[in-house]
């Protein structure tokens, strides 16, 4: 777009707005909220209150300075489910629900990861 078009719209966008401020500018409905709120403004003025001091007042529950959401659904993480190791050299057996087990790690160090895991039964 050409600078004097942009310009020329730029000066139309203008004086639209400028007439559709003037109509609010008439709206009884406006100047009834306009009222409303110069009055509340000196009030709150007057009794040294802040606007957040009067939400709290009238609706207690309100969170300040944040919107309201839906809670969210209760996410877990997925619990993770134990799992027995029995070393068929030397017969000793391992609970756990992790990798992070002494035993096991020498275990897998000795054996090797997947011989270890083929020794693995899940338990419920």
């Amino acid at each position: 777009m050409s600078l004097i078009n942009e310009y020329r719209a730029t000066e139309e966008a203008i004086k639209e707005l400028q007439e559709r401020l003037k109509n609010m500018s008439q709206d009884d409905k406006l100047k009834k909220e306009l009222e409303f709120e110069g009055k509340l403004r000196a009030l709150m003025g007057e009794y040294q209150k802040s606007l957040r001091d009067i939400i709290a007042m009238l609706d207690p529950e309100a969170k300040s300075g944040k919107t309201t959401r839906a809670p969210k659904a209760a996410t877990s993480k997925r619990a993770r489910k134990v799992k027995q190791y029995k070393n068929p050299n030397t017969g000793e057996v391992i609970e756990t629900k992790g990798g992070n087990h002494k035993t096991l790690k020498e275990w897998k160090a000795k054996w090797g990861g997947d011989v270890v895991e083929s020794w693995v039964t899940l338990l419920d």
